[in-house]
């Protein structure tokens, strides 16, 4: 059985080391003894989101322009991979590029759904992903899935909506801010 040992702890007399297949570390390790790209260092995992057993997003950056680092993971017609996901068992792993602009790392994280625009709010975190109607359930996933580990993916709180749903908010917003004594509509907007 392969595991990665996540914890050793001395237990009276004996030492306890605790192994497990569930940490991202895991997953990491994997890639390692797969992928020759990442231990010879031109390929570097950047971070990796995972629900064990389902689903693992896993963001690769390459130091070398000519080196594809998501074609370098996934390997000639697919075995390199195929290699990881039957070790873990049927789990689904989506190799993303990574990228230190947020939009971009946020779009390609949210693949395979296409999406028009990220409007970002630095302040408080939160990124907000506007798709077409047909890329909604898509973008969020089976029960949320596909957002939620893009979110953990690139440490933004994602809220996916259509363009429609964001000027219903807007116009929404506006309006309670008008009902507010001294706020006109240019001050709202």
């Amino acid at each position: 059985v392969r595991a990665v040992v996540f914890e050793v702890r001395k237990q009276g007399s004996r030492a306890k080391v605790v192994l497990s297949r569930t940490n991202k570390k895991f997953v990491e390790r994997l890639f390692e003894q797969e992928i020759p790209e990442i231990t010879e260092n031109v390929i570097e995992i950047r971070n990796i989101s995972r629900e064990p057993g389902y689903r693992s997003k896993v963001a690769v950056d390459s130091s070398d322009q000519r080196v594809d680092c998501v074609g370098a993971c996934v390997g000639v017609r697919g075995n390199r991979i195929k290699n990881i996901v039957d070790e873990l068992a049927g789990e689904r792993i989506d190799i993303v590029r990574w990228s230190e602009n947020p939009q971009e790392l946020i779009t390609n994280a949210l693949q395979p759904a296409e999406v028009e625009e990220v409007i970002l709010c630095q302040m408080m975190g939160r990124a907000i992903v506007l798709v077409r109607e047909d890329q909604l359930s898509l973008a969020i996933g089976r029960r949320g899935q596909n957002v939620r580990l893009a979110s953990k993916l690139c440490g933004w709180d994602i809220e996916i909506m259509t363009r429609e749903e964001l000027d219903e908010q807007i116009e929404s917003a506006m309006a309670g801010f008008c009902e507010i004594e001294g706020i006109d509509d240019a001050i709202a907007e």
